[in-house]
């Protein structure tokens, strides 16, 4: 089974909510699932929400939060919705400043972004989880920290269009270098892994049903490649020589990366027509 980050479905099923073509249960659950509940926590140069206790009161949950943000999209001129970003080293594009923000979602890796139309106001929500029990009984504890984000700049994002070429070629090369990794030969639990990756779809309930079936497929394949990458990347596997090896992490960084911004274009993609 192929999923996707908490924030993207944060973003996915949030924006459903606030755009009223999502029920706020279904968009919670989707988010939760099996963690414990999630809390949140306004931090001190967050704007207020009405609804909310803002900084330094007590944490509430998703269900508040989601529940006040599509109280406030619903009442503004322009509606709302949330965006995702998956920010790393080398590449931080979809990071909504200011700087202390920036960090803040750098070092986790993904946040998401609450837009009102008809308001320059913005704010970030960057996930912490804290894992805990077995691979028999996992369990996680998530507190999204809420922030005050920098008013809205251009898109930075490609089209879902442009995305979905670019992943055929990342796709193949993610691909070769798990062949040639031969992992399977390399570790004992690989064999069911690679299958789950190959032949797995997309959870069921990664993103609302209403999502355009091109923005599927290709969230689908970005879920594949960066599953992918993920195997590929735990150890050398077959290479022989350090050159080789350092080639292959290059090429799997640059596959990973038009992974995570084709995910990003697909869950961000509220305003493109919907296609085919």
């Amino acid at each position: 089974m192929l999923d996707l980050p908490r924030s993207a479905r944060l973003a996915a099923w949030g924006t459903g909510v606030l755009s009223a073509n999502a029920s706020l249960e279904s968009a919670v659950a989707a988010v939760v699932r099996d963690d414990e509940p999630h809390t949140v926590s306004f931090a001190e140069s967050a704007p207020t929400l009405p609804g909310l206790p803002g900084a330094g009161g007590t944490p509430d949950d998703m269900t508040t939060l989601l529940a006040a943000l599509a109280e406030c999209a619903h009442a503004a001129p322009g509606g709302g919705r949330l965006l995702l970003a998956l920010p790393v080293p080398g590449d931080p594009r979809g990071l909504p400043g200011p700087a202390a923000v920036n960090v803040t979602a750098l070092e986790v890796g993904e946040c998401v972004v609450a837009e009102l139309g008809g308001h320059d106001t913005r704010w970030a929500l960057v996930p912490e989880v804290t894992e805990f029990g077995s691979v028999w009984e996992p369990g996680a504890l998530v507190t999204w920290t809420v922030l005050g984000a920098a008013p809205r700049r251009a898109p930075e994002s490609s089209s879902v269009a442009e995305s979905e070429r670019e992943l055929r070629v990342a796709l193949a090369t993610a691909t070769q270098a798990l062949a040639t990794l031969d992992v399977a030969r390399w570790r004992e639990d690989a064999a069911d892994r690679i299958a789950a990756v190959r032949d797995g779809g997309l959870a069921r309930d990664a993103v609302p049903a209403d999502t355009s079936p091109r923005a599927m497929r290709v969230l689908q394949t970005a879920a594949r490649v960066l599953a992918i990458v993920d195997l590929a990347t735990e150890d050398d596997g077959a290479a022989i020589t350090s050159l080789e090896a350092t080639s292959r992490a290059q090429a799997l960084r640059e596959v990973a990366g038009v992974a995570r911004r084709a995910l990003v274009a697909a869950v961000n993609a509220h305003t493109e027509p919907a296609r085919p």
